[in-house]
């Protein structure tokens, strides 16, 4: 394998070995009470990044510590960002999936209303879709819908990177709408009624 290949394989690891860190904290929330206190004030420092230029200096450290590459450093710091605002366990077993996934749930829950705002972000171009995604994960915490943020970070590279092809960010929006539109598995569709022949 040379190096240009390996390279995107290495960045996808550290990005994993970086989400792995969030859900740490979100792990020693209910742990001892020294680390659950440390945890909290990381996750507060996460939070307010949001703020503006000043507040989001606080969260450079802990983003910076895992030496994102340079070009995806802004991703990262918005999905540290957006953890913090829904911290939650790791998805296990069958349960990790895409944005549209969760916003899927999210739907079931609430209806329709969904609707608007997932077409919001699928719609918003790269420079407000922060805006738009801070809003869907503040409605997911809502209602305790669980996110893949192992995933979205993948995907949020793919949108949002200064590198990123038209046709792979439109792929991965699609990914999106058709995870969000598709039929749960255990929801079955009911074949449509056929009249029977007149025996007249």
């Amino acid at each position: 394998m040379t190096e240009q290949s390996a390279e995107p394989d290495t960045r996808q690891r550290r990005r994993h070995l970086f989400v792995d860190s969030l859900y740490r904290y979100n792990a020693a929330l209910g742990g001892e009470r020294h680390h659950a206190a440390e945890a909290r004030r990381v996750l507060a420092r996460l939070r307010r990044s949001f703020a503006g230029p000043r507040q989001e200096a606080e969260a450079y450290d802990v983003v910076f510590q895992h030496d994102p590459p340079e070009i995806e450093q802004e991703i990262w710091l918005l999905l540290a960002g957006l953890f913090a605002l829904h911290p939650q366990p790791r998805p296990r077993g069958d349960k990790h999936g895409s944005l549209g996934t969760a916003m899927q749930e999210l739907a079931r829950q609430r209806g329709d209303t969904v609707d608007r705002r997932f077409q919001q972000l699928l719609a918003t171009d790269r420079y407000a879709l922060p805006h738009y995604l801070r809003q869907a994960v503040q409605l997911l915490r809502a209602d305790n819908v669980a996110v893949d943020y192992t995933r979205l970070l993948d995907d949020l590279v793919v949108i949002l990177g200064p590198h990123s092809q038209d046709e792979d960010v439109r792929r991965t929006r699609l990914r999106w709408a058709r995870d969000y539109h598709r039929r749960p598995r255990n929801e079955k569709t009911s074949a449509p009624e056929t009249e029977s022949p007149s025996n007249a």
